[in-house]
């Protein structure tokens, strides 16, 4: 068996693979292409192509190779026990798939709980564009079955317009760079593609009507933002529903409310304030979380009306 200290060095070169611009993860790994959207030229991740690799996800792949031939193991057993098949394995080891939680964490135990793949997959993981405390949740929902999310600051980001968009970005303090904003929205215009490649998982929203009231980047960003809206409601997977600008019970005072389901059922809260995030795991505070979700539902317009409500705002612009 190969000795287990060369994997100091696979995990150092984990940490600093990221630092190749060629390449930007999420849920997998694909080159950053050039669009043309508009008069401009925009750089997307993904052009909808099979998942290439890159040397962040191949150093990792190696760490996990090693410690699985160092424990004895072939793919098939290493797949029984942390209980993906042998071709996952086999794709994580070889650079083509970027592990999720519930692999790594399962890895770990498995072969020994030495610390090493979660730290290297917390670096492999690293996403531009993304504050540093959203990018676990990321993670996880790009995997998630079921997304709940509660909105009473802004349009979320997998709802957002460009230019809606790059307002947010354009007014932030302190100010970002012409670099920076453009990260942040190729960041985003790749998230928002689990809308529609993701047709089996069930995504529901709900936004204060005083979100769009608001009219943030102007009226034409409006109207464009409300239509979009609109446009995605039609979409078999996704639901939004309005909560009315006057309502004397509301369940979501607390603030901004994000809520997700696993593959393996399990449920996960986000919690977002200024310059922080706090992603919670505790089933008995996601009950809680739930239960107020639940309880929004309920106080919110329907779907209908929602749909009714927002057609008639378009209008009014």
């Amino acid at each position: 068996m190969p000795p287990i200290w060369p994997l100091e060095a696979a995990v150092l070169q984990v940490r600093a693979a990221y630092a190749d611009p060629a390449y930007a993860v999420t849920d997998w790994t694909v080159p950053v292409t050039r669009r043309h959207h508009g008069g401009r030229e925009v750089a997307y991740v993904g052009d909808g192509a099979e998942p290439e690799s890159s040397d962040s996800l191949r150093t990792f792949g190696a760490v996990v190779q090693a410690l699985r031939e160092h424990a004895g193991l072939s793919r098939e057993e290493f797949g029984e026990r942390v209980r993906f098949s042998k071709h996952t394995v086999a794709s994580v080891e070889l650079g083509r798939r970027m592990p999720d939680e519930s692999f790594v964490e399962a890895a770990e135990e498995a072969l020994g709980n030495t610390g090493a793949l979660r730290r290297a997959a917390g670096h492999v993981a690293r996403q531009p564009g993304l504050a540093a405390w959203f990018r676990r949740w990321a993670r996880m929902e790009a995997t998630a079955i079921t997304l709940y999310t509660y909105e009473c600051r802004l349009l979320p980001g997998l709802l957002q317009t460009e230019a809606y968009a790059r307002t947010l970005f354009t007014q932030q303090l302190p100010p970002l760079d012409d670099g920076q904003i453009e990260a942040q929205w190729v960041a985003r215009a790749d998230r928002q593609r689990l809308l529609r490649e993701r047709p089996n998982t069930a995504f529901s929203f709900i936004l204060e009507e005083g979100v769009f009231l608001r009219r943030t980047g102007g009226v034409e960003v409006t109207r464009e933002l409300i239509d979009h809206v609109l446009q995605l409601a039609e979409l078999r997977n996704v639901e939004i529903q309005v909560m009315p600008q006057v309502q004397e019970t509301h369940a979501g005072l607390h603030g901004p409310l994000q809520l997700l389901e696993t593959p393996e059922n399990r449920w996960f809260a986000y919690c977002e304030g200024q310059e922080s995030g706090q992603l919670v795991a505790d089933p008995k505070v996601v009950s809680v979380l739930q239960m107020r979700y639940a309880r929004m539902r309920s106080q919110a317009h329907t779907i209908r009306d929602s749909v009714g409500l927002l057609k008639r705002m378009r209008g009014d612009l």
